[in-house]
């Protein structure tokens, strides 16, 4: 660790690992394909990581993190790292690589579904969560830790290992279930992992590391005084091992709250702060016990935001930290997962915007210059406050949100507009549909990319697209889809695509930030007021409408989505943001509606991701997203049908927003598991609180390469239909399927279709219409 009296030091949490310029993923597509070699795979990834702690170093950081890198998921690695395998795979691992044992629990195949994807916490990245159950055994594997740490070592340069704490590595797990009991505790599995711990703990002090770094975020959420009580046991136990690096635990996301108390009364040494996120107040943290003698971790640059830290207010505020915490480290405050690599290398953002952001490697310069500033004194620049800017505002903007009132968040009540809706559709029970996308293939992302290059023109691109959603409208006419979709094949990202659209949006060239596994998009920087200067998907609708006589839904991306996974402005609260974005949203289905389309989807997924982790500002958020989704859908006529597509939860209050939405249909993301979901919903309408309107439990996994059968589909179909009615069923996947290939959507859709069939016929049988 830094010596204070050779100054503050300077860190960050943990860094992108996709690769300045995607190397990785195209590593892992090429392999996961057979067109690259194992061997070339694991020498890509050394390269990343050796470039990335070379540089961290030359950067002039005093402690670089290491063990950041993944193949596809940190959550996975440390679960592996400790030998936590399902028991469903175990009995693959002596037939496979490692390597590719590795990526069978991350992607499955046909017939062995993957581990599921959640998002963690509030960020855009989803993991893998691993599975554990009460006969887990764990067991240490850390070559691939201690091969990156002696690799380093060997260039000079000492790595702080990080690693997931060992009750957040529990907590974000998945709890299987004993028979005949409920579920198990995960946290009853402590006694047998913390041996594990202290044993890597002792490999590491034996190997020259002087610290570690034991990532605890899920004590920024709410805890039960149980898992309170579980994490001091954990520190007070690992604080006191006989051997082991000094113990930095850092608290990503959000206030660590209680946390920070407990770490304070015991042996550990450093405690990290996400004070970007969740700004604690010197005096606070001076009366906290024992909180003098810990290394403080001040994580005062943000790691999932990408504006530029006010350096002159952020120096003052570490200085009065420094008061209560003289051995102090200025960091971020979570790993710089969540944003891209590097701002210089865009040349297409106006220079108004582009003064005012920082990216992965401006964000350690910031972190480096600060402790500089702290350790040396701030240089004249620093000495006088820059003056702040103000991006130009758009009365006429400002003047439709402050013109908003409550009868344009209202549409009639939802009993008249399933009679107006029935009459207009004709649809027949247990309706099939898709949620938008179909698969981008390579000679349309060669047109996107030649369409931006100038090398074709503006006509020629349409005529391809036009030909793709041709192609995609014939296709579904021949599975037997009820309800279709033009495939937004123009589409590159649901956020981004409207972003270019929309003013007061900023998009990047390679601004590229990892989502889960290989697969990355580019969140747009919303900097500004938000407007629509012309149509954005009337055209394209229209004419995949032109040609065919079923329903093409015309797709959209909703107000809080597209809050929720840009890179929002700062200086206004989200809710006035959220409604500009609506605004300019109403007009697009204003005018949807005025060119014949009949189902709009207005897709919502983000609503339950912006959740805050701790429940005291939960209520208000869920009030003013649920009134940005109504301003933006509560124009249209009774007679056209607006559906979403959302995550679902086990909280209640989730279940009530989603009710307050009052879309016609909601179709729902598959988050934990497909028969959770059937599960929750069975039970909430029992307790009277489920959802009162149409519904689409996406029946298999979109993200999956899995072709589920009609059988499996049937059932969770028919057990779908006992928990909402058969009259308010759809049959749809839990999401967009442009991440799959034509050769595994085809079958899944003719199956879906199938199995809709048969659960419609079923209840004709059981209802026959009166003569």
């Amino acid at each position: 660790m830094v010596n204070v009296a050779n100054g503050f030091g300077s860190s960050i949490l943990g860094y992108p690992r996709i690769g300045p310029h995607r190397e990785l993923k195209r590593a892992l597509e090429a392999y996961w394909h057979g067109e690259l070699s194992r061997e070339k795979l694991l020498a890509t990834g050394r390269e990343i990581q050796e470039t990335q702690f070379a540089e961290l170093h030359a950067a002039g950081l005093t402690q670089v993190p290491g063990n950041t890198f993944s193949f596809y998921d940190h959550v996975l690695d440390n679960a592996l790292l400790f030998g936590a395998v399902p028991k469903r795979f175990e009995p693959y691992r002596d037939d496979l690589h490692p390597l590719d044992f590795y990526f069978l629990m991350a992607r499955g195949r046909p017939d062995l579904p993957p581990l599921e994807l959640v998002r963690l916490f509030d960020s855009t990245y989803h993991y893998r969560q691993p599975e554990l159950d009460a006969d887990t055994e764990f067991s240490l594997h850390p070559e691939a830790l201690l091969d990156e740490f002696d690799r380093a070592l060997a260039a000079g340069i000492e790595l702080r290992p990080v690693i997931l704490g060992p009750v957040s590595l529990l907590l974000l797990s998945k709890a299987g279930r004993v028979p005949g009991e409920t579920e198990f505790d995960r946290l009853a599995l402590l006694d047998r992992l913390l041996p594990v711990y202290e044993q890597l703990l002792e490999i590491l002090a034996k190997r020259g590391s002087t610290c570690v770094q034991l990532d605890e975020p899920c004590f920024t959420s709410d805890r039960t005084p149980a898992e309170l009580a579980a994490f001091e046991d954990v520190y007070q136990r690992l604080s006191t091992a006989p051997l082991r690096p000094r113990i930095l635990v850092t608290g990503q996301y959000g206030d660590f709250g209680e946390a920070v108390r407990i770490l304070a009364g015991t042996a550990v040494e450093a405690i990290g702060l996400d004070l970007a996120a969740h700004r604690i107040r010197p005096e606070e943290l001076a009366a906290i016990p024992g909180i003098r003698r810990k290394r403080l971790y001040a994580g005062v640059i943000s790691g999932t935001n990408v504006w530029r830290a006010d350096r002159y207010v952020t120096l003052q505020y570490l200085h009065q930290l420094s008061q209560v915490c003289p051995d102090l480290v200025v960091s971020t405050g979570s790993t710089l997962l969540h944003v891209p690599y590097d701002l210089l290398v865009e040349y297409d953002i106006d220079g108004h915007v582009a003064d005012r952001l920082a990216f992965a490697k401006q964000k350690v310069l910031e972190v480096v210059s600060l402790a500089r500033a702290l350790t040396e004194g701030p240089s004249q620049g620093w000495r006088q406050r820059p003056r702040e800017v103000h991006f130009k505002q758009k009365h006429a903007v400002r003047q439709r949100v402050y013109a908003v009132t409550p009868q344009m968040r209202e549409r009639e009540p939802y009993a008249q507009r399933r009679v107006a809706q029935r009459e207009r559709l004709d649809l027949p029970p247990v309706p099939a549909t898709t949620l938008g996308s179909f698969p981008q293939t390579d000679a349309i992302r060669q047109a996107r990319y030649e369409l931006g290059e100038g090398r074709l023109s503006t006509v020629e691109y349409r005529k391809r697209i036009e030909a793709e959603i041709e192609s995609t409208i014939r296709l579904q006419e021949d599975i037997g889809l009820d309800v279709l979709v033009h495939g937004e094949h123009e589409r590159n990202d649901m956020v981004q695509y409207f972003a270019e659209l929309l003013d007061g949006f900023a998009t990047t060239h390679f601004g590229w930030v990892q989502v889960y596994g290989s697969r990355c998009v580019r969140p747009p920087i919303l900097y500004g007021d938000v407007s629509r200067p012309a149509p954005m998907t009337v055209d394209w609708i229209t004419y995949a409408q032109s040609l065919t006589g079923k329903p093409v839904k015309g797709i959209v991306t909703g107000p809080v989505t597209m809050v929720a996974r840009s890179f929002v402005r700062q200086d206004q609260p989200l809710y006035e943001t959220a409604d500009q974005v609506a605004l300019a949203i109403r007009d697009e289905l204003a005018d949807l509606e005025r060119a014949g389309v009949a189902i709009i989807q207005v897709d919502e997924p983000s609503i339950r991701e912006l959740l805050p982790l701790r429940t005291g500002g939960r209520r208000e958020y869920l009030r003013w997203a649920v009134n940005a989704f109504r301003l933006a859908t509560s124009g249209v006529r009774a007679d056209t049908q607006i559906h979403t597509h959302i995550a679902y939860s086990g909280r209640a209050e989730i279940v009530q927003a989603i009710e307050e939405l009052d879309a016609d249909v909601t179709a729902i993301v598959a988050t934990r598991s497909i028969e959770w979901v059937l599960n929750a919903l069975k039970e909430d309408a029992a307790d009277g609180h489920g959802l009162s309107h149409g519904v689409g439990p996406g029946v298999y996994e979109s993200r999956s390469a899995r072709i589920p059968d009609i059988d499996e589909l049937d059932e969770l179909l028919t057990a779908a239909a006992e928990a909402i009615t058969p009259e308010r069923l759809w049959a749809n996947p839990d999401g967009g399927l442009k991440t799959r290939h034509y050769w595994q959507l085809e079958p899944s859709l003719r199956n879906l279709v199938a199995a809709a069939r048969r659960v419609r016929r079923r209840t004709e049988q059981k209802n026959p219409p009166a003569i």
